[in-house]
């Protein structure tokens, strides 16, 4: 059975739960995601979820990984084709276990591009 981070009443309380290669990674991705693009930062389904005109990506800690999704990531797949697709709407994941990382130039590059298809296409969930 799937792990989660323990239920936090802030992004900065789901972080601060995190410990060790999983809190390095959150934190680093989370910065990223910063970087990119003004969104919006909330606990939703129980782990981090950003939203621009809809839900964009999320960042979720698991025992054994840590999981960058975008709901239009099936249209990302060319700038981080390690992005598996799965679940509703264009949704894909990237898995990134311990040793693992994403570049921050790809993962700002993935934000940006995920937030121009919301503000051009529109919320992904409004299908």
């Amino acid at each position: 059975m799937m792990q989660k981070a323990p239920a936090a009443a802030n992004p900065d309380a789901y972080v601060a739960a995190l410990t060790g290669w999983r809190r390095a990674l959150v934190d680093a991705l989370r910065a990223a995601v910063h970087d990119a693009a003004p969104l919006d930062e909330a606990i939703k389904w129980g782990h981090l979820v950003y939203f621009s005109n809809g839900p964009v990506l999320l960042i979720r800690a698991e025992q054994s990984r840590v999981l960058f999704g975008f709901w239009r990531g099936q249209r990302l797949r060319e700038i981080e084709p390690g992005l598996r697709p799965g679940g509703k709407y264009e949704m894909a994941t990237l898995e990134l276990r311990e040793g693992m990382a994403i570049d921050a130039r790809t993962a700002r590059k993935l934000v940006r591009e995920a937030v121009r298809l919301n503000r051009t296409i529109g919320d992904p969930t409004a299908i």
